[in-house]
């Protein structure tokens, strides 16, 4: 928030501008602590505020702790089966990078709390293997709704 507030001056210069906080989680999840006052302070300029949550991130650290690189990220997933629901973290970029090519994007998600697959469906989005990963509703349905359900059907 402090970083936002400092960056606020700087971002009203801009046409259109765009502040994306990567953060761990949505508004649903968070009881709406994620939607706050900044999209308001951008509007005026035409400008959005979104905080964008990835699903079950496979960055290089989680990689090396598996002993896996990108190539063969999937062999882990004997040991750890929810693995196989993985995003890289170019799924969230390439979700971002679209949003901020938008000329509508303070019209459609302004204030919004997201998960990168809502964008990545959005704007037609893929991950390096061609999926398009929703980590977010596969946990939902099957580990808290009771759906038995495999992570393939997620991607």
């Amino acid at each position: 928030m402090i970083s936002a507030a400092l960056a606020l001056p700087l971002l009203v210069r801009s046409e259109a501008p765009l502040h994306v906080e990567v953060t761990d989680g949505t508004a649903a999840s968070h009881r709406r602590y994620r939607e706050n006052g900044l999209g308001e302070e951008l509007a005026e300029y035409g400008g959005a505020a979104v905080a964008v949550t990835p699903g079950f991130m496979r960055p290089e650290q989680m990689l090396a702790h598996f002993g896996v690189s990108e190539e063969n990220w999937r062999d882990p997933v004997a040991q750890e089966p929810a693995f196989a629901i993985a995003e890289s973290p170019h799924y969230l970029a390439r979700a971002v990078a679209a949003m901020a090519a938008d000329p509508d994007r303070a019209v459609r998600w302004n204030r919004k709390s997201v998960p990168s697959a809502d964008l990545a469906r959005a704007y037609g989005v893929r991950d390096v293997d061609g999926s398009q990963p929703d980590a977010w509703a596969y946990f939902e349905d099957t580990r808290y709704g009771g759906i038995n359900g495999s992570a393939d059907e997620y991607r």
